[in-house]
């Protein structure tokens, strides 16, 4: 079938909840990517960080493959032979004390909410039903109904109420706001070391560590979602680790899969995890054998491969060469690792999908966020010789755009409804 028909398909029989751009993959190796004509491309999303490794490595294809040929799935009404050496793993690797396993990221998340919430009222003695937890201004942490009640995006929410209460929002980089916050109901603060679907938002330095001393001041949680920022995307193993701080409640997922399968986890102190019970809080597929392995190989890749390191200095050379490109319509590059993001000046009603279109075209597949901003986050396997690769179509793109919005329907070669292109020189 041609990619027209695969897409027709998917909008007849798929609910219409993702506006992806037209082109359907149907192989990948490392930054590569295959569509279903068989037309090569990079890509430059790794699944939103989940694919920091690259695509199926090898190591953690052979570590499922092997996992499936002995037990996949037991339930948390057993223990397994994978489940506790990879937690040690994770927690070594992290600093953390003990971990809760989930799957998906917004899982994650969630349990971080309750294990604040009964710590709150258990441990610092909250009156029941009365805690509150501080939030910022354009977060993303998932689209559960808790998750979108404290979300400032109004898309992620509208016809979705009524919403969850206990969630105060402060702007993001914001420490006074953090401050005025605080009351002897707060419980902590969530919040993502970099917000990645707000534009790659970069807080200022020492945002983090000031954040840790008040909440050590105050006796209340310092509860980090590095589930996009985690496992070496910003050039250290955790964002967290720039500023030598270390959080109350880490949120972590998907790069932890390998890009292979939903692996997440909550991961705090022995006390502050001593709050949760039998049958207070579980997942039939958390931590289950199959996750557990492929997670145990994508952690040793990270390491062994060094990709921390890697991501450090690939990044250092991408931002530079975007920055060479000279594009008058970049208003601003932000950056940290192989976490980058381009914002373009526009004006009203004006989007960078047409950009990122023109892109595919060119064989570069990445992601408008928020309208206005191009995420660049490649696995971080990519070589000096796959980012000149992406930059020579990039800089083609760039210097060839001026972003205008079309009212007019999409050509006929578009096969999805975004603007048309005007103005390409």
């Amino acid at each position: 079938m041609s990619a027209r028909e695969y897409i027709e398909i998917e909008k007849t029989y798929g609910a219409h909840n993702y506006h992806p751009l037209p082109v359907v993959i149907s192989k990948a190796k490392g930054v590569w990517v295959w569509d279903v004509d068989g037309k090569k491309y990079i890509d430059m999303l790794s699944s939103y960080s989940a694919i920091n490794q690259g695509h199926l490595h090898p190591r953690i294809v052979k570590a499922a493959t092997e996992q499936l040929e002995r037990v996949s799935l037991t339930s948390r009404a057993f223990s397994n032979d994978r489940m506790g050496p990879f937690l040690k793993k994770l927690c070594n690797l992290s600093g953390m004390e003990m971990a809760l396993p989930m799957n998906t990221g917004a899982e994650a998340v969630e349990t971080a909410i309750k294990l604040a919430r009964r710590w709150g009222y258990q441990k610092k003695g909250i009156p029941e039903n009365e805690g509150e937890i501080v939030v910022c201004a354009g977060n993303f942490h998932g689209r559960t109904t808790t998750i979108i009640s404290f979300s400032s995006d109004e898309d992620s929410k509208k016809g979705f109420g009524p919403f969850t209460p206990g969630f105060v929002t402060i702007p993001y980089n914001d420490i006074m706001a953090f401050e005025k916050a605080i009351n002897p109901s707060t419980i902590g603060i969530l919040v993502e070391p970099i917000q990645g679907e707000a534009g790659i938002n970069v807080p200022s330095p020492d945002y983090l560590k000031e954040l840790k001393r008040i909440c050590s001041e105050k006796g209340i949680l310092l509860i980090l979602d590095e589930i996009q920022t985690g496992f070496a995307r910003t050039g250290k193993m955790f964002a967290f680790e720039h500023e030598g701080i270390k959080p109350d409640i880490l949120c972590v997922g998907k790069a932890l899969g390998g890009g292979l399968y939903p692996v997440s986890a909550a991961l705090s102190s022995r006390e502050i995890l001593s709050v949760f019970t039998p049958g207070s809080h579980g997942s039939t597929f958390g931590g289950n054998p199959l996750a557990c392995a492929i997670a145990d190989a994508a952690l040793d890749v990270l390491v062994e491969e060094k990709l921390a390191e890697r991501s450090a200095r690939m990044g250092a050379y991408f931002v530079k060469k975007l920055e060479e490109i000279g594009c008058p319509e970049v208003r601003e590059i932000r950056a940290k690792g192989l976490l980058i993001g381009v914002e373009f000046r526009l004006g009203p009603g004006e989007t960078v999908r047409p950009v990122c279109q023109k892109l595919m075209e060119e064989g570069v597949l990445a992601k408008d966020t928020h309208d206005k901003t191009i995420r660049f986050a490649p696995p971080l396997t990519i070589t000096e010789e796959e980012v000149d690769w992406a930059i020579d179509r990039i800089k083609k793109v760039f210097e060839g755009c001026r972003v205008k919005p079309n009212p007019r329907p999409a050509t006929a070669q578009c096969t999805c409804s975004c603007p048309s292109m005007q103005n390409w020189r």
